[in-house]
């Protein structure tokens, strides 16, 4: 811990502490380094996969953290892969090895970041800590590969990355071999199981991260909120989709437990926990993280409807196709309510969860986003989330520069730049620091 931050050793250290033992049931108890005896230095051990040693300098990471992210990442895959197909080949092959294909294409490992960041700015950097921060990026992009995999077959989607979909993949490989109806659903089974699989490989690389007893507690409280709150967060979403029950503070809900704690909050609070940050710096890191983490999922909202497909990978218009309850769409109708613009508000009506409908009619809601106000309305809440975010982060006593990397990461993930209220603007429409920021 750095002389910068305070060290301050409440019972509850954070107004963004995780629900507790009582709200939310704790993952399951695993070895820790003073469970077992083998605290930092036990060289009589076997090291688990993705502790290589090459990471016990924290500056190493330091100068590409995603490529050492994707290093240990890479040895856990070929670890878990290996005994997957000791268990069955043919499972395997189909299941397994998709699951390993997938997590290594990923994006920029902006959630792995976030936790390395956090943990260097609250002056973390000893090997147990670099070595924990890793693994623990790792298995959050195993938690995407999962929330990912299930989100394509909600949404009947057919394209991720720029690829088949998983189970649309599966069903192409057995296209020959049974009906199409059959062949479908054998594809989102093999999905199902994939990401569930995905999820086991995660909390397998946790449960076996070395810590101190008191920081692997605190992981594990952290964790456990993260997966709860992701699922929550998705129910909301599917349930809104099949209801269309749309409105801008159901919208903000969704989007801050399926995406803005998730994908940064949640991860800077890991990073602050693996270094024993005190109450202020997490506070700040966590508030920070809230509030741009919702940035991240408008912008999300934003590039589904109006991105370039080369440049996020998948067909444009499929949040108004599935009806997804979006803030944008929220905003949109209330704003067409509000005018009484009734040709606005048909159009809403009888597209918004059309899976059907046709690149004119997508054209003809993108053009009610913009009529309505609802674009720039979303634009600047993303803007100003983004300057809150920065100015809670400046609250923070932390190392200087690791402090200016996650100034950087923050920025990116709501896709503006400048540093204030005055001067955040928005860049153009492009994917943000890592895609899927709303699964």
């Amino acid at each position: 811990m750095s002389s910068t931050v305070a060290k301050d050793h409440c019972a509850d250290r954070s107004p963004c502490a995780p629900p507790t033992a009582e709200q939310v049931s704790p993952a399951p108890a695993h070895r820790t380094a003073a469970d077992t005896g083998h605290g930092r230095g036990d060289h009589q051990r076997a090291s688990p996969p993705g502790t290589s040693p090459a990471y016990d300098d924290p500056r190493a990471v330091d100068a590409d953290v995603a490529h050492a992210v994707r290093a240990v990442l890479g040895d856990l895959l070929d670890h878990h892969l290996a005994a997957a197909e000791a268990v069955d080949p043919l499972f395997g092959a189909d299941l397994a090895a998709r699951v390993a294909r997938f997590t290594r294409s990923g994006g920029k490992l902006g959630r792995a970041q976030f936790v390395w960041w956090a943990l260097r700015a609250c002056g973390g950097g000893e090997p147990w800590q670099t070595h924990a921060a890793l693994r623990i990026g790792a298995a959050l992009e195993l938690i995407q590969t999962c929330a990912l995999i299930h989100d394509d077959v909600m949404d009947g989607a057919r394209l991720r990355r720029g690829q088949p979909a998983l189970h649309v993949d599966v069903a192409a490989q057995y296209a020959g071999a049974c009906a199409p109806r059959r062949g479908a659903r054998l594809g989102e089974a093999a999905a199902i199981l994939a990401g569930d699989l995905a999820l086991a490989w995660a909390d397998d690389v946790l449960a076996d991260t070395e810590m101190p007893r008191p920081t692997a507690r605190r992981v594990r409280e952290l964790w456990s909120a993260l997966r709860t709150e992701m699922v929550a967060g998705q129910y909301l979403d599917v349930q809104g989709e099949a209801t269309s029950a749309r409105s801008e503070a159901r919208a903000i809900r969704a989007a801050c437990l399926k995406s803005a704690r998730y994908s940064v909050e949640r991860p800077l609070a890991l990073g602050a926990a693996l270094a024993d940050a005190g109450p202020a710096a997490t506070r700040a890191l966590c508030s920070a993280g809230r509030r741009v983490g919702l940035a991240f999922q408008l912008r999300d909202d934003l590039l589904d409807a109006f991105a370039d497909p080369h440049d996020t990978g998948k067909p444009r218009g499929g949040d108004i196709r599935s009806g997804k309850p979006t803030y944008l769409a929220a905003v949109a109708q209330a704003r067409a309510q509000a005018s009484g613009d009734r040709h606005a508000q048909d159009l809403l009506r009888d597209t918004l969860g059309r899976t059907d409908a046709s690149d004119a009619q997508l054209a003809a809601v993108r053009q009610v986003f913009m009529s309505t106000g609802a674009r720039d309305t979303v634009e600047d809440k993303i803007r100003g989330l983004v300057a809150q975010g920065l100015r809670h982060l400046d609250t923070a006593a932390l190392e200087p520069g690791p402090a200016r990397r996650l100034q950087g990461l923050l920025r990116s993930a709501g896709g503006v730049t400048g540093t204030t209220a005055s001067d955040v603007v928005p860049l153009p429409l492009v994917p943000a620091t890592s895609e899927g920021a709303g699964r």
